[in-house]
């Protein structure tokens, strides 16, 4: 679904999840209720879908969330790759855990943006960079998404 399609489809005065998905790590982020502010949240340490699912669906409430992003590593030429389709396909797997809407985000060098704020901005060190960067990302591409949709 497009970001468009997918504003109007998420219920009023609820949080929207961001999440920067890796193989062993995925990145979790939450926005206000007014879609204004994302906040790195926490990192998810992945096990298996059954634990995950666990985790996410404990966050999905606590959090009152009614629509997920997905952060979506394209190649540097705009194609989609093998860890694109992970993407999709995890994401389809947790629609079909929650029904909640979700949309895709270009994420090219969000993981790196991060990290230079974090040595740049923050002067983060090496241990705890590595702690808060999977949550960090998921935050940045979660506020391009509330950036966007506040646009439109």
């Amino acid at each position: 679904m497009d970001l468009n399609e997918f504003k109007n489809t998420l219920p009023k005065y609820k949080a929207i999840l961001g999440f920067d998905y890796g193989d062993k790590r995925l990145g979790v982020a939450v926005s206000d209720l007014m879609w204004m502010v994302a906040t790195p949240y926490k990192t998810i340490y992945r096990k298996d879908m059954k634990s995950d699912m666990a985790e996410i669906k404990k966050i999905i409430e606590e959090k009152e969330v009614g629509g997920i992003v997905y952060g979506l590593p394209l190649q540097m030429n705009g194609e989609e790759g093998e860890t694109a389709a992970k993407v999709r396909a995890f994401a389809e797997k947790v629609y079909q855990q929650t029904q909640l809407p979700f949309a895709f985000w270009d994420e090219r060098l969000s993981s790196s943006a991060m990290e230079r704020f974090l040595i740049n901005e923050v002067d983060m060190n090496r241990k705890r960079r590595k702690e808060v960067l999977d949550s960090s990302a998921a935050g940045y591409i979660l506020q391009g998404v509330l950036d966007f949709i506040g646009r439109i």
